[in-house]
């Protein structure tokens, strides 16, 4: 269903207006430089990818607050939600979609209630997570990899598909700070049906793809691990024979790895060798394959080990819906990521126990609050306990809810603060007048003011 909700439209925006360097709120690049122009309430994006396009563009519906389906007041739809938290005894904090403040308000309303927090994209962040707590790792950032990179190795990621403006901004840009660093750049794909076609240009030296298929790029990295740490492939080596993990990888003649002929690999590995400073692309959403989080420890492992003789990085994208926002702000004000309850009276972390998609299956916790200010792909998850969802008009629910408060999305409809996918920037939003509809950040404060 759809959700079809908000309170007064009166005030409606009129006139034409145009905004410049608008940051888009809707993938973890949040690129900056967007002209975007409101005639009434409708915006039209006069630079940016088709996800910016289709964020900014999409039709607002009219909603109002709904109480068990019924149109209410806001002041009514507040007063319920507080009366469905008070009656909670462990209330679940997910979906986060949204801002720092909305981060923050989720997380005061977490504190006085002794709830849970996570957000609806945390499993992707945790291929991440894991290997950071285990093992640490040298990451770049957009701006450092924009400006300095030789090497672009994407793996197992769809990142023009993912971050429509990735290539445009930091693979292929017409300047970057150091001309003499920067010059001709060499993209390396690692993974089966990537799509190559923006890796063009005359920054662009040479594509070159190693089709494996997803499952199966742990054993191409294994291999170029190898090869880097200078332990021979070949299938005579000796380094083999002592090796069964790499023995296993090769096939019956010994020519391809991981379908990939073994030459290939090879070349790539001494790529990577050459590299005055290469960087390592990978979208932890996108890695879906068993064991995702050893696949990140793989490619930090490669780095380290080049950073012996070369500068090499990873760099980690993905980041939508407001995620490194939640997972920052849960960091700086509770020393954790996500995945933290507030039951015991103080912040406690676990990565499993707390993880609210589980939570929700296993039967724990007797009340769900869901906000979804951004998009309208993660709307709230089948459950049987008392809903709450703070959402942006035209969500797609998967059944309703028991209170829904229509909010703003920031960058749109309030001003705001997000934090880019490379985790060292936050970036101011704008308001760009199209709505009146609250943040999601007052409506929280609401509720747990009438707790």
């Amino acid at each position: 269903m759809t959700a079809q909700a908000e309170g007064d439209r009166s005030g409606e925006p009129t006139g034409t207006h145009i905004y410049n360097n608008v940051t888009c709120p809707f993938c973890g690049l949040l690129c900056d430089d967007l002209q975007i122009t409101r005639t009434g309430s409708t915006l039209k994006v006069n630079n940016g990818c088709p996800r910016a396009t289709a964020g900014f563009q999409r039709p607002l519906p009219a909603a109002k607050p709904l109480i068990r389906g019924s149109e209410a007041s806001l002041e009514e739809a507040v007063k319920a939600a507080a009366e469905i938290v008070r009656g909670a005894k462990l209330p679940l904090y997910g979906g986060m979609a949204g801002d720092v403040a909305n981060a923050r308000a989720m997380l005061s309303i977490a504190d006085r209630t002794g709830g849970v927090v996570d957000h609806a994209l945390s499993e992707g962040q945790y291929r991440n997570f894991r290997v950071v707590q285990t093992s640490g790792w040298i990451m770049s950032t957009l701006t450092e990899t924009r400006n300095r990179a030789d090497l672009f190795v994407i793996v197992g990621s769809d990142i023009h598909k993912l971050h429509g403006r990735f290539f445009d901004r930091i693979v292929t840009p017409d300047e970057t700070m150091f001309e003499s660093l920067g010059g001709k750049r060499t993209v390396i794909f690692i993974g089966e049906g990537l799509d190559t076609s923006a890796a063009t240009g005359p920054r662009i030296k040479e594509v070159i793809t190693l089709p494996a298929a997803k499952d199966r790029i742990p054993e191409v990295l294994a291999a170029i691990s190898a090869i880097v740490r200078g332990h021979p492939i070949s299938s005579g080596g000796e380094e083999v024979k002592r090796n069964s993990l790499l023995a296993s990888f090769l096939g019956s003649s010994g020519d391809e790895i991981a379908g990939v002929k073994r030459a290939d690999i090879e070349k790539v590995a001494e790529k990577f060798k050459a590299a005055n400073y290469g960087v390592l692309v990978w979208s932890p959403p996108a890695l879906s394959m068993p064991e995702a989080d050893l696949t990140v420890h793989m490619m930090t492992e490669i780095v380290r080990e080049l950073n012996t003789t070369t500068r090499f990085a990873g760099l980690s994208l993905g980041g939508n819906e407001g995620a490194p926002s939640a997972a920052s702000t849960c960091t700086w004000q509770t020393g954790y990521p996500l995945r933290v309850s507030f039951a015991s009276g103080a912040p406690e972390y676990d990565a499993n126990r707390y993880n609210i998609a589980r939570m929700l299956t296993d039967g724990e916790g007797d009340m769900l609050m869901w906000v979804a200010s951004i998009g309208t792909d993660i709307g709230l998850p089948q459950t049987a306990v008392p809903t709450v969802v703070l959402g942006t008009p035209g969500l797609r629910l998967a059944q309703p809810p028991t209170v829904y408060i229509p909010v703003g999305t920031p960058g749109i409809d309030h001003t705001g603060q997000m934090v880019r996918c490379d985790n060292v920037v936050s970036l101011p939003m704008q308001n760009l007048g199209r709505s009146q509809l609250p943040s999601s950040a007052d409506v929280l404060a609401a509720i747990e003011a009438a707790l």
